[in-house]
């Protein structure tokens, strides 16, 4: 059995446990009446949601909303039949402020649970942990305890960040801060890089996002170990809510889904190499210019970023590219898939390009019908890598051990297994660097996300400044 499959019990016999013990105890020992809370959201058709606005949470793009939080809890919103009604914020305290007069019915914004919140607010079953992370620019002196800071700290207002720190304080009196309301985490990080500051605290899920596009961030030291993460619903004498929400945790974490939507936004992001990153960077600066028509004329059916992320991997955007496998050109093809994509020379920039990205679309019409996006992008791409053969190897493998062959999540813990005998052995088409595939397709993921992000700003730019409006409530 692989670490997935114990990660995988582990939670479900935490949260299985959970939802009997609060269910009882809710349901059990409450009279019937206590649940009208959850029966007014029912009743009126809608559950209203306040979140934090950033990358982690609920955020605008192209084709609507996303971030993590936001399709969390779209999740349980149609687990309840209900519409959902976001209103988000760039305050938490304002958020708070919501929950207490009952603007909104729960928060959904990546909350560490702390002891001080503990005392006004219910929280839901841990979806996740997280840690505190003093940061400062590369290159300038790195502080590795509390003494060491020598600079201006500058954090978010009514931020855990802020409670842990007057906590510390208790000990090392020497420690000072500022807090703003004005800033969120991203503005804090960007004001690190220009001088403003010299560090901040920023939670390890919000940094892991946030290093694709500013590499120059670097770790201090962990300010705060492992919290829980979780939402918060109010104290009162109704725990309807509460308990639906023990129960939908203890069904996403049962089901896998709770694992599928975590890979989707931090499994690719877990490692963080400064010099990659940089590198890619200035490549898009000065090398992918020349490219992008290309890449935009023939992926057009695709998304045009993500085959140039796919390229990069590849030959690092080099038309005369080689491998001592035989593999050549911008998008490193074989000389067969070459002939049978109708490419005549591989070394030819624009000709690589559209036999790649031809390739990459057969590959994703291959998977089964019902693998769905993001999962049907990433078993494309490791079939580009691998083959579609050795990765069916790797999916029928994770079927027999219980899991979900149609998910990149569990099926990525298997890939690698093809590399032993007893796992390759009975497979149809035997032993694969079935790691190297994984690597090569989460990869492509931060390399397509940096791109994405660093084409947005650049457009957003292009555009004329905004009319300042109000933030109005997305309701889905």
């Amino acid at each position: 059995m692989i670490k997935l499959n114990f990660k995988i019990a582990k939670k479900i016999s935490k949260f299985a446990g959970l939802v009997f013990l609060s269910v009882f105890l809710l349901f059990g020992c409450q009279p019937k009446e206590n649940n009208a809370s959850l029966q007014r959201i029912i009743e009126r058709g809608y559950i209203s949601v306040g979140t934090i606005y950033g990358l982690t949470s609920y955020y605008l793009e192209a084709e609507g909303a996303a971030g993590f939080e936001y399709e969390l809890v779209r999740k349980y919103a149609d687990s309840l039949d209900v519409e959902l009604k976001v209103v988000p914020s760039y305050s938490l305290e304002e958020l708070f402020n919501k929950l207490d007069s009952g603007e909104v019915d729960i928060l959904a914004a990546g909350l560490a649970v702390t002891n001080k919140r503990r005392q006004q607010y219910n929280f839901s079953p841990s979806y996740d942990n997280i840690s505190q992370k003093l940061v400062f620019k590369q290159g300038g002196d790195r502080p590795r305890k509390l003494k060491d800071l020598t600079g201006n700290l500058l954090i978010m207002a009514h931020s855990s960040h802020e409670e842990n720190l007057v906590q510390l304080k208790e000990n090392n009196s020497e420690l000072n801060w500022q807090v703003s309301d004005e800033f969120d985490s991203e503005e804090l990080l960007l004001k690190v890089l220009s001088g403003e500051i010299d560090y901040t605290v920023i939670d390890s899920n919000t940094l892991a996002v946030n290093r694709r596009y500013y590499p120059e961030i670097s770790i201090g030291f962990t300010i705060k170990k492992s919290q829980p993460v979780a939402w918060a619903v109010k104290k009162n004498n109704d725990q309807s809510i509460y308990a639906s929400l023990v129960e939908f945790f203890g069904k996403v974490h049962h089901d896998g889904t709770l694992l599928a939507l975590d890979d989707k936004y931090y499994g690719h992001v877990e490692e963080f190499n400064y010099v990659d990153t940089r590198m890619f960077i200035k490549a898009v600066e000065n090398k992918l210019p020349k490219y992008q028509p290309l890449f935009e004329k023939y992926g057009q059916e695709l998304d045009w970023r993500l085959l140039a992320a796919i390229s990069y991997q590849e030959s690092h955007w080099k038309p005369h590219a080689r491998s001592y496998t035989g593999v050549r050109g911008m998008m490193m093809l074989t000389l067969p898939t070459a002939k049978q994509m109708g490419i005549k020379s591989r070394l030819d920039a624009e000709q690589s390009i559209r036999g790649g990205a031809k390739y990459f679309k057969q590959m994703i019409d291959r998977m089964p019908d019902r693998v769905l996006l993001p999962d049907r992008l990433w078993f494309a791409l490791a079939s580009y890598n691998i083959g579609l053969g050795h990765l069916n190897d790797a999916r029928k493998i994770t079927e027999k051990q219980g899991g979900d062959p149609d998910r990149w999540v569990e099926v990525k813990d298997r890939l690698p297994l093809l590399k032993q005998k007893k796992y390759y052995k009975p497979t149809k088409y035997g032993y694969a660097r079935g790691d190297e595939a994984v690597n090569y397709v989460e990869n492509i993921r931060r390399y397509y996300d940096t791109l994405a992000w660093m084409d947005n700003k650049a457009k957003e730019n292009a555009l004329p400044p905004p009319v300042e409006v109000k933030a109005v409530t997305n309701t889905e």
